[in-house]
């Protein structure tokens, strides 16, 4: 079964049970504007993924046959068991590293990661100081406690000169694999969501990019640095995709989804919405 929540910005539980079956199996039944197009309902973190898929509702979705139910979901460890247990047809959420991790707990839930549609950049924040230059011996700084964004705050830290990383830790290292700590910091893993308020009571903190809009920390708060975005497994590994269970990978009206989310007009949105903090990523995986 699917369950299908009318209108965005709807709340995942409210869900009401719709038809089973693949999504193009499944016409909308809505009324009159929705008659002949086929719903899909799709999980998104807030900001900027159901903005974003806002935009492809109001002007493309249905010139493309499809009517988005959109279902904003601000805990990341929601969406997929979601997806998986048929309560969606997709998720936009996500990074492949942040996927893989969660396919390497949950083997029998079998997802598949569609395409690369934008880059959310981690930026240090702080509400007390102007520069990383000023940020003081014992100072504490928060990062995110989910592994995939955890290594890329430490990562962010470390080519700022604050920390060094133990490069044996690989791709998923942790604030344990710090091997040098010359201003004596303390790096302290909240949840991803509570990062932007964790700044009056810390001295920064690293904040994924949706949660930093969310919050208007680009206008309220000192950017101290960007996330490293230089390397060239960068957009691989930390661009935001669609993400459906792996018998719809080939549902034509899925695929569609990904191809207007891949759209000249949602590019030009992106890039006037949001100016760097998050960017489009050009071609499809």
């Amino acid at each position: 079964m699917r369950r299908t929540i009318a209108g965005v910005g709807a709340i995942a539980l409210a869900a009401t049970v719709s038809a089973c079956g693949a999504p193009s199996e499944n016409a909308s039944d809505g009324g009159p504007e929705q008659e002949g197009l086929t719903t899909l309902t799709v999980g998104v973190s807030p900001v900027p993924h159901g903005e974003i898929l806002a935009f492809v509702q109001d002007e493309l979705a249905a010139d493309a046959g499809l009517n988005l139910e959109i279902v904003e979901i601000a805990d990341y460890n929601q969406p997929n068991p979601q997806l998986a247990q048929g309560e969606l047809d997709a998720n936009y959420f996500q990074h492949r590293t942040f996927l893989e991790e969660w396919q390497a707990a949950n083997p029998d839930d079998e997802l598949a990661y569609i395409s690369d549609v934008h880059v959310e950049r981690l930026g240090l924040y702080s509400d007390k100081h102007e520069s990383v230059g000023d940020i003081p011996d014992g100072a504490e700084i928060a990062v995110p406690n989910d592994a995939a964004n955890l290594d890329r705050a430490l990562a962010t830290l470390e080519a700022e000169g604050l920390i060094t990383v133990d490069p044996e830790a690989g791709a998923l290292a942790t604030e344990a694999d710090i091997t040098d700590n010359p201003k004596d910091v303390t790096v302290t893993p909240l949840e991803a969501a509570q990062l932007p308020r964790s700044l009056p009571d810390v001295d920064a903190a690293v904040v994924n990019g949706n949660y930093a809009i969310e919050a208007d920390l680009p206008g309220t708060a000192n950017e101290l640095a960007w996330e490293p975005s230089d390397t060239a497994d960068y957009v691989e590994d930390y661009a935001n995709g669609l993400v459906v269970r792996a018998a719809d990978a080939e549902d034509p009206d899925l695929v569609k989804l990904g191809e207007l989310l891949h759209s000249d007009e949602v590019r030009a949105y992106v890039e006037e919405t949001w100016q760097g903090v998050v960017f489009p990523v050009d071609d499809q995986a």
